[in-house]
């Protein structure tokens, strides 16, 4: 942790005394005997006298920021540069600042348990704490109006190399890997533990780990669970951990915690300021989420294919442009000893384009998938200028349009990237979803009256998996009396080509006879949804082992043989005799 902190001591400290002073608040409560490990010793916590945390960390245990709020307070008079635009002009802190969506949902989520949980206590500011160093306020603010992330923000790869391993367990619909998890969204929850905390925290109906007031009501509950009172010091200690199983992790967020107690100010979205360690950075696990570990070594683990499709821009004003970050004063605190004097921006030449002048697209436009998979590939547009060379570091929005369950990864429906070298922007992966039917994704270049480009997709349905034959588990006889049940379950089994195959669908009729396949209108019957007596079900399916257990058979009142026959799609016909016989007279 050294190297951390002796960072910010050089950029606001004052005195070796406030050093001092800074360094002991830091490091008070770390117990002895605690090592700081990437995911801590559990046997020496134990032993000195940590509460164990829980068996499953909301994060899998993911990198983090490292960044430490500045030594000085957000309410110290002459602590920090005037920043303009501030009620009565006073001195805050920019780092005090918190995006406004974001601060809104931690304080909605406070509010919430405040009335479910009272005895927990929660203070929003421990929410703000922990959003600042899982993802730096969901990078900054970059949400949409809903409280949406722009893009998707994931930590790295869980796949034991450097982090823990957990395989996936979502399919990739939160995070795009269908082999290992990732933490996922602003709160940074890994999909196996979103399944059981996550919450609808803005009442929309759904449950995204990647909107904000989702993510920090499913945080708040967590960090209340199991009757904690976060007024108590072993409580909350015990809480934290539970995201992330590490002493400098814990450290690092009641250091942010007091921060954010001490006061705060609300910023626009998008406004808020990105981690140092990872400023530049897109997901989480892009390499913008300093690890925190072993020396900050997890900074560039989490890096990916898909680093430059998920990569966010800098903080940027209503209309688009980027915000230009400001040069720090000569005396100010905010610039490092020994460091060069930035210096101002060099104005381009006159006639230089400030933007793209033509968005292209590169690849087919009519894209296809079938329900349930991910399109093979992602629309791509390429940026020009007049003179059709590429333009670098244009904004490019993807925006699903029409009525589709498709999603780019994370489950959103726009997502904005920046364009490459070569002038080229790729979305993120798209998910089909379950919906069939055409939709469409548009590109827009951000803040500039350039043509849209418009990729024509198509959901196609799942191909309906077929079955040559079926067979019985068992060939005992069926033979019950009249007004009762065949006792004991009717199971087969569906095979195509020898293989058992799962999700056949299967259609049961009682029919009039082998030679005659007509629908009876007497005798065994099944019982639908209402209770009704029917003699044909439809809306059966093999299970995942190719096998089928009929729902309960009632004999009716008629004495005889009678046959139930079960057909597949694939050709595969099964007849079953079923006998009634005479009801007993006692």
């Amino acid at each position: 942790m050294a190297p951390f902190i002796s960072r910010r001591l050089r950029k606001g400290a004052a005195t070796t005394a406030v050093a001092a002073a800074a360094m002991a608040a830091l490091t008070a409560s770390q117990a002895p005997g605690v090592v700081s490990t990437d995911h801590g010793d559990r046997n020496q916590e134990q032993r000195a006298g940590e509460p164990a945390p829980d068996d499953t960390p909301i994060d899998g245990g993911s990198s983090y920021h490292t960044d430490l709020p500045p030594l000085v307070t957000p309410d110290k008079p002459g602590s920090s540069t005037d920043l303009p635009g501030l009620p009565g002009g006073s001195s805050i802190k920019p780092e005090a600042g918190i995006p406004a969506s974001v601060l809104a949902a931690y304080k909605k989520a406070e509010a919430a348990l405040r009335e479910s949980n009272p005895g927990c206590n929660l203070p929003w500011q421990l929410l703000a704490a922990i959003g600042k160093v899982e993802s730096g306020q969901a990078r900054g603010g970059n949400v949409d109006a809903g409280g949406t992330t722009v893009s998707p923000i994931l930590g790295p790869v869980l796949d034991g190399n450097g982090f823990a391993l957990i395989k996936d367990t979502d399919g990739g619909a939160y995070d795009g890997d269908s082999a290992h998890d990732r933490a996922v969204g602003p709160m940074q929850f890994i999909p196996s533990t979103w399944a059981s905390w996550g919450r609808d925290g803005n009442g929309d109906g759904k449950k995204d780990p990647n909107n904000i007031y989702d993510a920090a009501l499913a945080a708040g509950s967590y960090l209340c669970a199991g009757g904690r009172d976060l007024s108590v010091k072993a409580h909350l200690d015990r809480a934290i951990l539970g995201y992330n199983h590490s002493q400098e992790y814990l450290n690092t967020v009641l250091s942010w915690f007091e921060y954010y107690k001490r006061g705060t100010h609300e910023v626009p979205d998008g406004a808020g300021v990105l981690p140092a360690n990872g400023g530049s950075g897109g997901g989480s696990g892009s390499g913008n989420k300093g690890s925190g570990k072993d020396g900050g070594k997890g900074k560039d683990q989490g890096k990916g294919k898909e680093e430059n499709a998920h990569t966010l821009p800098k903080p940027s004003d209503e209309n688009g442009n980027s915000t230009p970050t400001p040069t720090p004063k000569p005396g100010s605190g905010d610039e490092t000893p020994g460091s060069p004097t930035p210096k101002p921006p060099t104005t381009p030449p006159p006639g230089t384009p400030s933007g793209p002048g033509k968005l292209t697209a590169v690849g087919a436009r009519e894209l296809s998938a079938t329900a349930g998979t991910h399109f093979a590939r992602s629309p791509r547009v390429k940026a020009v200028d007049a003179a059709g060379k590429p333009v670098a570091g244009a904004r490019v929005k993807y925006e699903i349009l029409g009525e589709t369950g498709a999603r780019f990864l994370g489950l959103v429906r726009s997502a904005t990237v920046p364009t490459g070298a070569d002038g080229t922007a790729t979305a993120p992966k798209l998910l089909a979803g379950e919906k069939t039917g055409a939709f469409t994704v548009r590109a827009t270049a951000v803040g500039q009256e350039v043509a849209p480009v418009e990729f024509a997709a198509t959901v196609k349905a799942r191909p309906v998996p077929q079955a040559d034959a079926l067979a019985r588990l068992d060939d005992k006889e069926l033979t019950a009396p009249a007004g009762g049940s065949f006792a004991g379950p009717l199971t087969v089994t569906a095979t195509n080509k020898g293989k058992a195959t799962a999700g056949v669908p299967v259609t049961a009729t009682m029919i009039t006879s082998a030679e005659h396949p007509d629908p009876a209108d007497k005798g065994p019957y099944f019982l639908d949804g209402a209770g009704k007596p029917v003699r044909t079900l439809t809306a059966l399916k093999t299970d995942a082992s190719g096998q089928l257990t009929l729902p309960e058979i009632r004999t009716g009142d008629q004495t005889g043989t009678f046959l139930l026959r079960l057909t597949t799609e694939g050709g595969a016909v099964l007849d079953v005799e079923l006998t009634v016989t005479q009801a007993d007279a006692s």
